[in-house]
């Protein structure tokens, strides 16, 4: 492997079987994922966590906080500060209860992975340090799901601050892998008074890396990673400042990402469309195999 691209061994058979028709596609289950950015001295840095070995999806990747939509996060009862769901909605693409519950699951996921919570007493605050046992306690609450975002926030007497957050793209799993998600990756400033931690029972160490550094990591095999995690990092680069990668945000194109695979040349072409780095050529079986 010339550089850090996860690449699992099985995509080849799946690939063959799904244009064979013997594979049918799982269908995604929409996620949010949040790069964490802080200024440095040398421009901003991302919060990244490293996948343990022997999770059975990206083991041992490096990738932001993130995971699946809680049903429960589109609870009509959460606090709520900054653009309307119906303003959510039409930037993300979809309804209004979609679009809250993805905003929720992004704001949740990074507290219960990183830490760091985007809510606040009032609209235009939020909150300090959120470490104690008694945090950590409601974390563990959510992780579990024992409680719902929407009850630990009215609990607390807090506001989801979705205008911390600027979508940034959108990817999608391709078809041939048997765990897919629709995933929507937001930026978001580290609040002044909070710091990370590695609160993941799915990470085996974290880290703080200004993109320029993850992404040369990346180019001599050093750091692995999926392909979105790379082209955000690579994204990322002309940024001088947190505040400037926020503003770009509500600029960004967020049309869908998704691997597609052909038959050419007696070969598997799999390719990520705009995303020409990440394009491979997988050769067929011997015989022809199911795409003969």
């Amino acid at each position: 492997m010339a550089n850090g691209q996860w690449y699992p061994p099985e995509w080849p058979d799946r690939i063959r079987a799904l244009a064979a028709g013997t594979l049918t596609p799982v269908v995604p289950k929409r996620a949010a994922t949040v790069m964490l950015l802080k200024d440095t001295g040398t421009g901003p840095a991302v919060h990244m966590l490293r996948r343990r070995a022997s999770m059975a999806f990206a083991g041992g990747a490096y990738a932001y906080p993130g995971g699946g939509v809680d049903p429960r996060d589109d609870d009509r009862r959460i606090g709520w500060t900054g653009p309307p769901r119906a303003w959510w909605a039409e930037r993300l693409g979809v309804d209004g209860a979609a679009a809250q519950a993805i905003v929720c699951a992004a704001v949740r996921e990074t507290y219960e992975e990183a830490g760091v919570l985007l809510a606040g007493p009032t609209p235009d605050t939020v909150v300090g340090d959120t470490t104690g046992d008694d945090w950590e306690a409601d974390r563990a609450a959510l992780v579990a799901r024992e409680t719902s975002f929407a009850e630990f926030l009215e609990r607390r007497g807090l506001v989801l601050r979705s205008d911390l957050l600027g979508a940034w793209t959108r990817w999608i799993t391709p078809e041939f892998e048997p765990r897919r998600y629709d995933t929507w990756f937001f930026v978001a400033a580290l609040p002044a008074g909070q710091r990370t931690r590695n609160a993941s029972t799915e990470a085996d160490r974290t880290v703080w890396i200004t993109p320029g550094e993850a992404a040369a990591g990346y180019d001599k095999g050093e750091l692995l990673m999926m392909p979105p995690t790379i082209a955000t990092l690579r994204q990322l680069l002309p940024y001088g400042t947190a505040a400037d990668a926020l503003a770009a945000a509500p600029e960004r194109d967020l049309t869908p990402v998704l691997a597609a695979a052909r038959l050419q040349d007696g070969e598997i072409v799999l390719s990520w469309p705009g995303h020409d780095e990440f394009t491979r050529h997988i050769p067929t079986p011997p015989t022809g195999g199911a795409l003969a």
